[in-house]
């Protein structure tokens, strides 16, 4: 069975958005963070029950008490994000995994796992040059240390690196939408400005407008 994994912090003043502090205080950035979670988990709950996949958190920390029971919690190992992800398949095997702070574009999900599930790979940009969804087919999660080995995280050309990997092992690779990550208060202004609704929205402007 294919995996729907969200890979998440806990959500702990000062461990979580620090990028955001200043100007928010790091309570108020947790609680951003605890709201996107929270949302991303309800937008990707029916879509891993629709398609037969398994809801999972790849999570750091304590899980909160208001994680749905449908949601099977493994723990993150290995040391940078590109290790996480690499034990994260290895642990779960062919599925998508995506990032806590992209609500509104985490319906990729349903697509990521169709492409999956024919054994192909597949990856979403973000904005800042990082990716928010990859998933990983039959194929490439047999050799998912392989996959990320050596890929420079957190840059401005990561998903690009990536998606160079994926090529050089001779993946078929779907690309799918783009979407803005969430890391510094630009980044929170943008989510007010576009007028969204959802949880994720509603602390953004909560936070912005206690900063203004």
């Amino acid at each position: 069975m294919l995996h729907a994994t969200i890979i998440a912090k806990e959500p702990v003043p000062g461990k979580v958005k620090t990028r955001l502090c200043p100007p928010l205080s790091p309570p108020q950035a947790a609680t951003v963070a605890a709201a996107a979670l929270l949302e991303t988990i309800e937008v990707v709950l029916p879509i891993a029950q629709r398609f037969g996949a398994r809801p999972t958190l790849l999570f750091d920390g304590t899980p909160p008490s208001w994680i749905p029971s449908e949601f099977e919690v493994v723990p993150q190992r290995g040391e940078g994000l590109g290790e996480r992800l690499a034990h994260g398949f290895c642990d779960l095997g062919p599925g998508v995994i995506v990032g806590m702070e992209t609500p509104h574009r985490a319906t990729g999900m349903g697509p990521a796992l169709q492409a999956v599930g024919i054994d192909l790979d597949t990856i979403a940009m973000a904005t800042d040059g990082g990716y928010w969804l990859i998933g990983l087919g039959t194929t490439s999660a047999r050799n998912a240390l392989g996959v990320f080995a050596g890929v420079p995280m957190s840059t401005s050309s990561t998903g690009f690196a990536q998606l160079r990997r994926l090529h050089a092992l001779g993946r078929p690779v779907r690309v799918l939408e783009g979407a803005r990550d969430l890391d510094t208060f630009d980044d929170l202004v943008s989510i007010v400005d576009s007028k969204r609704v959802g949880r994720l929205a509603e602390a953004a402007r909560h936070a912005v407008e206690a900063v203004r």
